[in-house]
Parts: structure tokens; sequence; C-alpha cells
């Protein structure tokens, strides 16, 4: 903890955060899309869940319908309803606090932008080349990694976008790279189960090796809501440092986590 605390208040460390985040302020899961899929498409819920992981059905709608238009659009809707209190969420204020030069979301929704906003600190989003020539340096950026709901054409849900996001190769992938190999990177908010986070790792891990300072590699660190020995030690061999909760409850888990991160990298204390 300390040493993670270290690269932050260095501004030498950035944040990934994935669906967990989000999870946390009550949004939906990926069943109500799929859910969401199967009834536009006439099939019965259990039925279509059994007919692929949500990339393929995602697919499979965007086939049959020939835009994912309609559906970002309730997405986008369903993601942003005025049931979320911001104001109450403790976990995206100690985000801001934490100040991380770069935060990447493989989320599509705006509740991490929406945070800098209700707490008043200027930030610049990153989720196109346009916005990366636009991008200033002494701004806090938050990178859409699997896109935004503005931009249709960004989203990263159907298998073909994603066999394209696989590539590694786009602007966004060389920020990435760029960003992270003289700095700390923290994961939040992932399951190990998702094989995006797990094939990100392995891609890092392989752009390290091949770098010419590969042995001076910073320390990074996933967050985990729940133990597992074997997923573990694989990301150790990847150069990442497990840090397991010690609650059965996610939320409270990784509202403790980052108040004793903040604690040792600042010395504050954060109440709503």
């Amino acid at each position: 903890m300390q040493e993670l605390a270290a690269a932050i208040r260095s501004k030498k460390a950035v944040l990934f955060a994935g669906a967990g985040l989000s999870m946390n302020l009550g949004l939906p899961s990926f069943r109500s899309l799929i859910d969401k899929l199967a009834s536009e498409l006439g099939f019965d819920a259990e039925v279509f869940q059994s007919c692929g992981d949500y990339l393929a059905l995602a697919e499979f709608y965007y086939q049959k319908k020939g835009s994912l238009g309609p559906l970002r659009s309730w997405m986008d809707t369903t993601w942003h309803s005025n049931d979320v209190k911001l104001e109450e969420s403790i976990i995206h204020k100690i985000i801001v606090e934490l100040d991380f030069p770069a935060i990447y979301t493989t989320n599509y929704d705006r509740w991490i932008e929406k945070s800098f906003e209700l707490w008043g600190k200027s930030y610049c989003k990153v989720a196109s080349v346009a916005d990366l020539a636009a991008a200033h340096d002494s701004l806090p950026q938050i990178v859409k990694f699997h896109g935004d709901f503005d931009n249709d054409e960004s989203i990263v849900l159907t298998e073909s976008s994603y066999f394209d996001r696989l590539d590694f190769e786009s602007p966004l992938d060389i920020k990435l790279r760029s960003d992270v190999l003289g700095k700390t990177v923290l994961f939040l908010g992932y399951s190990l189960s998702d094989i995006n986070i797990r094939y990100l790792l392995h891609k890092l891990q392989k752009q390290w090796s091949q770098s010419a300072n590969g042995k001076g590699r910073p320390k990074s660190y996933i967050f985990l809501t729940r133990p597992n020995v074997v997923q573990e030690e694989l990301l150790r061999a990847r150069g990442v440092t497990p840090i397991v909760a010690e609650s059965d409850d996610p939320k409270e888990a990784t509202l403790s986590f980052l108040r004793e991160l903040l604690h040792e990298a600042y010395g504050k204390t954060v109440a709503l």
C-alpha cells in the first residue's frame, strides 16, 4: 500500500477502472442488457442467454437490426437514471481526490466525468483521435477505452468491435502503452472472470517484456473483492500485485481500500 500511495502522491500512477466501479452506484448489470436484446428480438430471455456470451449476442442484434443506435440510446438512458445519487458515492469522491493524471475506463457511462464535475475539478475526456489532439497534459485525462455514449461508432460492444479492439494498435492503445511504460497502474472494479482485463494484462506484460527498460518496470496492482489463488499467482507472474479485500461486501471492501489509500497518499479523510 505504501509504494502505491507514494506513486499516486508523485503523480506516477494511473487508474484503470472497470464495471465494478459503476456497479457500486447500483447501475444495471450486463444481464439486463441481454434481457433487452432478447425482448427486442422476440426471444425468451433465458433461451437467448444460453446462445452465447454478450459479445456474440450483441453481434447478433447488430446483424438483425443493422445499427446499435437505438440500443445505445436505451443504454445511455438506463445507465444514467435519475435514481443514481452520485453525491452520496464516497467511492467516486475519493477517486477524484486521488488526483490521478490519467484514468482509463472500459465503462461507457459518464459517472467518472460527472464525479469530476460534481466536485468541481477540471478534466479532459479522451475517446477518439480528435480528443487526443485536443487533450491538455495539465488536466486529468479520462480515457474511454471501450468507447463513449456520445459516439455510437466508438462503442466496443459487439464481437466484431471487440476483435478490432484486440488488435491493440489503435491511437488509444498507443497512448496507453506510452502512459504505463513509466507509471504504476492500479486496476479497480474488475473481475478476473472478465477476459477483457486478462487479455489487457497479457498485452501490457508483453509490452514491458519487449521494452528496453523492462527490468525497471514500476509495480502495478489490482484490487480484488474476493480471493482466487490461481488467478493471483498468474497476476504476479504478469507483474501485477493483487490486493485482496478483507470484506465479503464488494462495495464496502472497495470503499475501505480507497479510504486507506487516500489517507496513505495524502493524509486525507473523506466524508459527505
